[in-house]
């Protein structure tokens, strides 16, 4: 059987992650239980999700010429990744995001975009014909938007189904962001910060799905933390529950869903099945620390999920 083409446009981070048994106040200075170390970055995370789960995964990416631009290239070929389209630069060391995480296992991340920020339209020409071959292309917002847009209009011009993941947030996007993406993967707060609206009830997430409907994207998943995720389309609204976990840490699990949801659709699954196998690997990758580790791997999974 062939196997799913992800083609993932994003960048790399390593992950610095303290475990404190709360969030510093400003100034202060607090003694943390443990440190961990792994590879992050939106793109990476939601790249190695769909490799986990057997997808046939490329990625376009710039590291820097340092240790942690090596290993994470070590990193990409272990989990399988092609790394045709892996970049370095002297110009620039890598990106690197140091993570806070509570005993409630929420976080705050402070991203360094370091190489990330090279990556160049050259470069994504460069990969047009495999962009074009893939069944689907994810991108994010951590490398420049004008990056992102590029790959766009080529998954776009080669009929390639797009997924775009408005992370991390900001208030505004190009208008051509939303006509060329078939799909718009947001948590809550960068809805929020998207449409200036609230999203405190499903009720609201409906409401602000539908403003970002209005301007030109197909589909609207809204993923809603422990409530979920939200389809929303013209002609169809459908609310996928979460299942219920005690979290430990909740770093990546926004990517290990649009990893998973792109693997699932890739596969041929319709959109609904995927956002309830994506949901269900979001919550068990929250039941573990760290990221990429915390991400589960097909075999790991119930067949009703993995198949």
């Amino acid at each position: 059987m062939k196997k799913p083409k992800i083609f993932v446009v994003g960048a790399s981070n390593m992950d610095l992650i303290s475990y404190v048994p709360r969030m510093p106040k400003w100034g202060e200075t607090l003694h943390g239980s443990r440190f961990h170390m792994g590879y992050g970055g939106k793109g990476a995370n939601q790249a190695v999700m769909a490799a986990k789960l057997g997808g046939e995964v490329k990625i376009i990416t710039k590291l820097g010429n340092d240790i942690f631009g090596e290993n994470t290239l070590k990193n990409y070929k272990s989990m399988g990744i092609d790394t045709k389209w892996v970049f370095f630069t002297d110009k620039a060391f890598s990106g690197v995001a140091p993570i806070t995480v509570n005993t409630g296992g929420n976080n705050a991340i402070i991203i360094v975009t370091g190489a990330n920020d090279l990556l160049s339209i050259e470069e994504i020409e460069k990969a047009r014909d495999d962009i074009a071959n893939a069944d689907i292309m994810v991108c994010q917002l951590e490398i420049p938007i004008e990056i992102s847009v590029a790959a766009l209009k080529v998954a776009k011009d080669s009929g390639v189904t797009t997924i775009f993941n408005p992370a991390p947030a900001r208030p505004e996007l190009p208008d051509e962001i939303y006509q060329l993406s078939d799909i718009i993967c947001p948590n809550e707060s960068e809805t929020e910060m998207l449409t200036g609206l609230p999203v405190k009830s499903l009720k609201d997430a409906e409401k602000a799905a539908k403003s970002l409907l209005e301007r030109g994207v197909k589909t609207v998943i809204l993923t809603l933390g422990d409530r979920g995720s939200l389809l929303v389309e013209e002609k169809e609204i459908v609310h996928i529950p979460a299942v219920k976990v005690k979290a430990l840490d909740t770093t990546g699990a926004g990517d290990a869903f649009v990893g998973s949801l792109a693997y699932f659709l890739s596969s041929g699954k319709s959109v609904t099945d995927a956002m309830r196998r994506a949901s269900y690997i979001a919550g068990v990758s929250v039941k573990s620390s760290g990221t990429q580790v915390s991400f589960p791997r097909a075999k790991d999974l119930p067949e009703e999920i993995a198949n």
